[in-house]
């Protein structure tokens, strides 16, 4: 077990898709602080809409490929679920982001994407305490432990 790396009790992650997972939440966080800051710069220009239009879209792709990437890393080797979760949830926050923004709809469209950058900066967090030459998880969600 050790060319794996544990992310739950009982599941592990290779370090290949641990790494993989890595890069495209690190992506994926970039993706969402590009659009808040286009989001930003279209208050003050409106002729800037297509560039965080632009922006928006590129999250999208970034959070399918994300979600391909957690799919692929739980499926083969039966690693954790909970990456896969948290791409799926994120994706359905994106699309419900992508629709709100398309109808105008702003009462709503910035406070999700305020959440939308919280979770990835959580998911961020998580990836990132994972450790890669360990079979003990450094960081649980779902519960606590006191330290060895």
């Amino acid at each position: 077990m050790g060319d794996r790396v544990s992310s739950a009790p009982g599941r592990d992650i290779r370090p290949g898709w641990l790494t993989a997972l890595r890069a495209v939440i690190i992506l994926q966080t970039v993706c969402v602080f590009a659009a808040s800051v286009t989001a930003g710069l279209q208050l003050t220009d409106p002729a800037l809409h297509p560039l965080h239009s632009a922006t928006s879209y590129t999250l999208f792709t970034v959070v399918i490929l994300a979600l391909t990437i957690a799919i692929l890393a739980w499926r083969p080797g039966g690693g954790s679920p909970r990456p896969m979760l948290y791409a799926a949830l994120f994706l359905a926050g994106t699309l419900a982001q992508i629709i709100l923004g398309l109808t105008g709809i702003r009462f709503a469209h910035v406070p999700l994407g305020v959440l939308l950058f919280g979770a990835t900066t959580l998911q961020l967090a998580w990836i990132y305490r994972t450790p890669r030459n360990s079979t003990r998880p450094a960081a649980h969600w779902d519960r606590a432990r006191p330290p060895d």
